[in-house]
């Protein structure tokens, strides 16, 4: 009888134990460059990441029944640790690429941002391209969709950096003839940001048709299943207009 009684309260424990983990909403870390406004950034005066990106990842977690951890995390290695499992999930205005696909899986696309050429304001109307600045510079941050398009165009010189908004700088003190980026983040930086405005401009129209997804390690079925389930509660409402007119407009 000793026996029984001393097992007895260590079924219910773990009875107990199961019943809560099972009702318990499952916890991703996500990582995110936190260094592309309007999308990710640190706020200057929480020191918080916010962003749309930041917003639209919440709003599908409550949708898809999961909660959310971000993780700051450099654009370089961003990719890389997601395959070794430092984190289960990247939302940093990651371009869906046919390359990127044989690395990662993806969600639905939630947005289309394609890429933009920025120059000073007191370049000519006759630049709308990348390739009218042959012969000169023309920057965009290290390993993004905006690098592969200016490596494209011959007698342009690609100018790599690890954030964009050092890109930027050079732009706005000369070292570089333009930056070509998505274009969300180049509305941000041309219309919205204060150090900036009147000295850039967006020219032409955007040359790529991209989308952004959110990626998860290779084969990880179930996560992309909740991710998407909350994209599609999410994208097209009332939510995620509300989302755009804070973020990016």
């Amino acid at each position: 009888m000793k026996k029984v009684h001393l097992l007895f309260p260590a079924i219910v424990m773990a009875a107990t134990c199961l019943f809560f983990s099972c009702n318990k909403s499952e916890k991703i870390v996500v990582a995110t460059d936190a260094t592309w406004p309007p999308m990710e950034f640190i706020d200057q005066n929480t020191k918080e990441i916010i962003g749309f990106d930041i917003d639209f990842m919440r709003e599908i977690a409550k949708k898809g029944g999961f909660e959310v951890e971000f993780q700051d995390t450099a654009w370089d290695g961003i990719f890389a640790g997601l395959a070794n499992n430092t984190y289960d999930a990247v939302i940093s205005s990651v371009t869906i690429t046919e390359e990127r696909k044989k690395t990662m899986d993806f969600s639905d696309p939630y947005i289309n941002a394609g890429q933009v050429l920025i120059v000073a304001s007191g370049e000519p109307g006759s630049v709308k391209i990348i390739a009218d600045l042959k012969g000169r510079a023309v920057g965009a941050q290290i390993g993004t969709t905006g690098a592969f398009e200016i490596e494209k165009v011959g007698d342009v010189s690609l100018m790599e950096y690890d954030e964009l908004g050092l890109a930027i700088e050079d732009l706005v003190n000369g070292r570089i003839a333009g930056v070509v980026a998505d274009t969300p983040i180049a509305a941000d930086y041309v219309l919205q940001n204060s150090s900036y405005k009147g000295k850039l401009k967006i020219v032409g129209e955007p040359f790529t048709e991209e989308f952004y997804g959110i990626a998860v390690k290779k084969g990880n079925t179930e996560l992309l299943k909740k991710i998407n389930k909350g994209i599609s509660a999410v994208y097209g409402t009332s939510i995620y207009a509300k989302m755009e007119d804070q973020w990016l407009r």
